[in-house]
């Protein structure tokens, strides 16, 4: 009697030996991942692309990274390959390489609504030490919860089964995983909700709404899976769609985050950065932006919220305090060489100007120190008074 046949005869489904379907579905995945790789490489090219880099191309990055790890997983946890040789590590596939970066994946993309929510509606600083933290907590949950499934015994958890060639993974394990997740999406449908308060070009609750239905979506097939499926991994048409299910969602999220402002950057690159830039100065007045421009490039930061002179540490793009640049400036033509001015100005539209601060104004005109001129203010002597003596 054949594998097969006595798989099929023991658990009462069609059993079916990996093949080349198996090894199809696993090409076709590495493509995908591949083709999202290639995006994210020119995304890095390009950080200085102020739309680009204010996604945190740091953050999406190590989803884009733990996702790769989690399809590794895949490949051994959904009996793509035979199980044998290094295949037989059942926990290593199952354990530390599929629970674990599909728990990185979920709680990197937890942490980085709750960063857009800190920053914009908690109107806290998210810093270099906050990223740190975050990535701590990421790190100690997660590898507490494997190890702890580690040590536990093979029979409670996973093992590799050698009289039938496969990984036995109990339905306690998978309900207890399933359940986690299950906790950890719908409390950060909380934090979603509130991303709908955000500003202009920050505003990401509509992608985010799609990444949670995305999710909720995947969740619900592997709960189905999981669950009226025990034996998915020996049936080709299910683990062939598990592993497929996994794919899609994992990098559409990763597109979904990252993928609008890369293709504006081929397609529309000025046109779509000044429209961008733009709306951070159209804001009403609960938020409010500093624009400057100079030979250097334009900068941005956010204001406290209702003030036109002290600024907020926050920073815009959650990858410690600094100022973004951006080339765009240096194909402005100022009025005034001595001039700060901004964008708006240049083009002579109209805005409210009693909801935006003062250094956006356009009848602000701020002159900077120049040469043989005795303050900042003015580009001349005053007149002589009879006496000959000049009076500042």
């Amino acid at each position: 009697m054949t594998r097969e046949h006595f798989l099929s005869s023991t658990f009462g489904i069609n059993a079916q030996n990996p093949d080349s379907a198996d090894t199809i579905t696993i090409a076709v995945s590495g493509a995908v991942y591949g083709l999202t790789g290639i995006m994210l490489v020119y995304a890095w090219c390009n950080y200085s692309y102020r739309p680009i880099k204010a996604k945190g191309l740091t953050w999406v990055s190590l989803i884009y990274l733990s996702a790769v790890l989690w399809y590794i997983g895949n490949i051994g946890a959904n009996g793509h390959m035979w199980v044998t040789g290094a295949w037989t590590k059942c926990k290593i596939w199952v354990i530390w390489l599929r629970v674990l970066f599909c728990f990185v994946f979920a709680t990197l993309n937890i942490a980085r609504f709750y960063a857009l929510d800190r920053v914009f509606n908690q109107k806290k600083p998210f810093t270099r030490r906050c990223s740190l933290v975050a990535g701590v907590v990421i790190i100690v949950f997660n590898v507490v919860y494997c190890l702890v499934n580690q040590l536990i015994s093979d029979r409670l958890t996973v093992a590799f089964v050698a009289s039938l060639e496969v990984c036995n993974v109990t339905q306690g394990f998978r309900i207890a995983a399933l359940a986690i997740q299950w906790v950890m999406w719908a409390g950060c449908a909380v934090l979603i909700f509130r991303l709908r308060n955000i500003q202009s070009s920050f505003n990401e609750f509509r992608e985010s709404v799609i990444i949670f239905a995305v999710i909720i979506a995947l969740l619900t097939e592997s709960t189905v899976t999981y669950i009226h499926f025990k034996y998915y991994t020996l049936q080709k048409v299910h683990r062939i769609e598990k592993t497929l299910m996994d794919t899609v969602a994992s990098n559409l999220i990763v597109w979904l985050i990252i993928g609008y402002p890369v293709a504006m950057s081929i397609f529309r690159r000025q046109v779509y950065e000044r429209q961008w830039i733009e709306r951070l100065a159209n804001d009403n007045n609960k938020t409010a932006y500093e624009i400057t421009s100079n030979h250097a490039g334009t900068t941005y930061a956010k204001m406290r919220e209702n003030s036109e002179t002290a600024f907020n540490q926050s920073n815009l793009n959650f990858e410690g305090n600094e100022t973004i640049n951006s080339d765009y400036a240096e194909n402005v033509q100022f009025i005034d060489p001595g001039s700060l001015r901004t964008n708006s100005t240049l083009q002579g539209e109209a805005h409210n100007e009693d909801n935006l601060p003062m250094a956006l104004r356009t009848n602000l005109h701020i002159r900077r120190p120049m040469l043989n001129s005795p303050n900042m203010f003015s580009n001349a002597y005053p007149g002589l008074p009879p006496g000959g003596r000049r009076v500042l």
